[in-house]
């Protein structure tokens, strides 16, 4: 039986908060190197790999520049669902802001931030920001399972950043 050491738990635990009546922040701490987490969020075929937690995914666009679309299908035995949003800024290993919608909730768009956080030890904290436009958007959002979808996607990204590719 093997044990996990605390760094090992620590980068495991996905942190979310609500905040005031329309924002989520979510925190998660990766076992790999700035540069290779923000390669994973960057490169279409890396993307491709652990968005959506892991499952098959269609990447019908994948424009990583500012104004860029993207759009999503992921193919799970819960059957197809669709993303899709465009890119806002986006500052090299530092910070990519985009839109967000989800096809089960359509037209209820939200803004979504991720900073890439060096920790200085061979780890790397992303730190999400997301704003919706009303709190009934962000209260559906985070009942139509948002938060275990995310931590399967995190646990599909630390399998893809333990390969080093």
């Amino acid at each position: 039986m093997s044990t996990m050491t605390a760094q090992q738990k620590q980068k495991k635990t996905m942190k979310v908060e609500m905040v005031g009546e329309r924002e989520l922040r979510i925190e998660r701490v990766f076992d790999a190197p700035r540069e290779r987490v923000w390669r994973a969020y960057s490169e279409p075929q890396l993307v491709a790999q652990w968005w959506g937690r892991g499952n098959e995914l269609d990447m019908q666009k994948f424009e990583f520049e500012r104004g860029g679309h993207w759009r999503f299908e992921e193919h799970s035995d819960e059957g197809v669902h669709g993303f899709e949003g465009r890119f806002g800024d986006i500052e090299p290993q530092q910070r990519i802001r985009q839109t967000f919608e989800w096809d089960g909730m359509p037209t209820h768009v939200s803004v979504d931030t991720a900073e890439f956080v060096d920790l200085g030890d061979g780890r790397t904290l992303v730190k999400s920001h997301t704003l919706f436009l009303t709190a009934e958007d962000r209260d559906g959002m985070v009942s139509a399972g948002m938060e275990s979808g995310l931590a399967q996607s995190y646990e599909a990204l630390d399998r893809l950043l333990a390969t080093g590719f």
